[in-house]
């Protein structure tokens, strides 16, 4: 196009931090549908839950699911309920004891979301546009949330233990590729039997500081990310209240992330070290 580029307009731009570090990007890439309470678990008065485990900044939202005959098995829920609450105790998860009926089995009756959070490349801002002004927040966290189905792999032991199949169990960690494969042990002739004799036996600890035991071959990466699986596991979840969109907490927080200050920023920063700093320029 030729010509010169005019002046279309011209928009304020309003800076605040005022609910730094709280303000957080989640991100949901599995989702198809908005994050809310269907309407047939929402009938039963069933609400979303969350709940954090801060040290490690890991968060759950649990949604109800939807207990529709035509989108949902009853027979199957109550497996995979079963397995779930194993599940839980095994790894230190167990949710506040609900209150059920006499003979009633539990089951499977909520979605859990769980986070990773993302490195963010840069610094992330949240901008709102009201009444010709430019509002910006800058973004502290970035976490994905997909559904956690560990469940699943105490449901298909559980399977595999009634069926009488124990050839896929668990036998312990994988073997480190970093560490040549041990060569097999020669077959030992039976001696007879001797007089027995008294022998002494010392137990080594590895990870002593953390309290833990590792069997052998592995490489100090691996021994720490078992260190941090065992810490996230013995960390307490702390609940929160989860409010929708559309709440009156929702509201109030929402407003606090447009400016009231008219006070003009100065600019300490020149284009040409702004640009330098552009990764790939």
């Amino acid at each position: 196009m030729e010509g010169e580029d005019r002046l279309v307009s011209v928009i304020p731009v309003h800076f605040t931090n005022a609910l730094e570090p709280n303000l957080h990007l989640h991100q949901f890439p599995l989702l198809t549908r908005p994050l809310e309470v269907p309407p047939s678990a929402a009938a039963s008065g069933k609400r979303i839950k969350a709940r954090l485990k801060p040290k490690v900044k890991r968060l759950e939202v649990h949604v109800p699911v939807d207990t529709r005959p035509e989108v949902w098995n009853a027979e199957r829920s109550r497996e995979l309920g079963a397995a779930r609450v194993e599940d839980d105790k095994e790894k230190n998860q167990e949710l506040p004891k609900v209150k059920q009926r006499e003979g009633e089995e539990p089951r499977l009756s909520e979605v859990r979301m769980r986070s990773e959070q993302v490195p963010q490349a840069g610094v992330y801002v949240l901008g709102v546009l009201r009444d010709g002004r430019l509002h910006l927040h800058p973004i502290s966290e970035t976490h994905q949330f997909r559904p956690t189905l560990t469940y699943m792999d105490m449901y298909t032991r559980k399977t595999r233990r009634t069926r009488g199949d124990d050839s896929d169990e668990d036998d312990g960690p994988p073997p480190d590729p970093d560490e040549p494969a041990p060569a097999p042990a020669p077959k030992k002739e039976k001696k007879p039997a001797g007089d027995a004799k008294e022998v002494q036996v010392a137990v080594r600890k590895t990870a002593e500081s953390q309290g833990l035991q590792f069997q052998g071959g592995l490489t100090q990466v691996r021994r720490d990310m078992l260190t941090m699986i065992h810490a996230e596991e013995d960390e307490r979840w702390e609940d929160f209240e989860y409010c929708g969109g559309e709440t009156s907490e929702a509201n109030e927080a929402f407003e606090s992330v447009f400016s009231t200050s008219f006070q003009e920023l100065e600019c300490k920063t020149d284009i040409t070290s702004m640009l330098k700093d552009v990764p790939g320029l």
